[in-house]
């Protein structure tokens, strides 16, 4: 992360206001996984960059992450992993055994990282995310809209993946959307898979 990790709703794990999810392409196969993101993100996937497997990161226990999963997304649960996760300085540390994400080589396999912020009462059927308001507020983030058709996402990998400055670009195309008049998408962000 940019700053220290700080735990201000005392999860107990070294911070709470993040949210990270790691999707992996782990096949490279043009359309074979899922296309859509996880309930509450607002973003799909490119059919190029289908993600085949995507670990959830998230101050709350692995236990209320897979029953918060078996309710608001049980089609993806399969390729859901829930882990425990814990934040140290700056970043968040957590394992899972390789052979839980499938064969092949992880060199090989394409990575997008969408950050996001935990919340531990979401709305309707967000999966602990946090919406993003036009607004900010104490504890919103602002700069989406007040309807739910926009990406509710922080931040992603975006170009090179490697934090220069032209990468800004990139990730504005990524998380590009669009609302009807009624609030409902237009346009939905559509995310690619960063390959090393």
């Amino acid at each position: 992360m940019n700053a220290p990790l700080e735990d201000p709703w005392r999860m107990g794990v070294g911070y709470s206001v993040q949210m990270i999810f790691i999707f992996i392409d782990t096949d490279n196969v043009r359309a074979s996984g899922h296309t859509e993101g996880l309930p509450g993100l607002n973003v799909r996937f490119d059919r190029a960059d289908a993600w085949d497997k995507v670990i959830v990161l998230s101050p709350q226990t692995p236990a209320r992450v897979a029953a918060e999963i078996k309710m608001k997304a049980p089609n993806l649960a399969a390729d859901i992993i829930t882990t425990k996760s814990r934040g140290v300085g700056r970043s968040i540390r957590a394992a899972v055994p390789i052979a839980s994400l499938g064969s092949g080589d992880p060199a090989s396999w394409g990575y997008q990282v969408v950050v996001q912020s935990n919340e531990g009462f979401p709305l309707g059927r967000d999966l602990l995310t946090r919406r993003i308001d036009e607004y900010a507020g104490r504890t919103k983030f602002g700069g989406g809209t007040d309807s739910d058709c926009d990406p509710n996402v922080i931040d992603v990998l975006a170009g090179q993946a490697k934090g220069d400055a032209s990468e800004v670009d990139a990730q504005r195309a990524l998380l590009a959307f669009a609302c009807k008049e009624d609030g409902t998408p237009l346009i939905v962000a559509n995310l690619k898979m960063v390959r090393p």
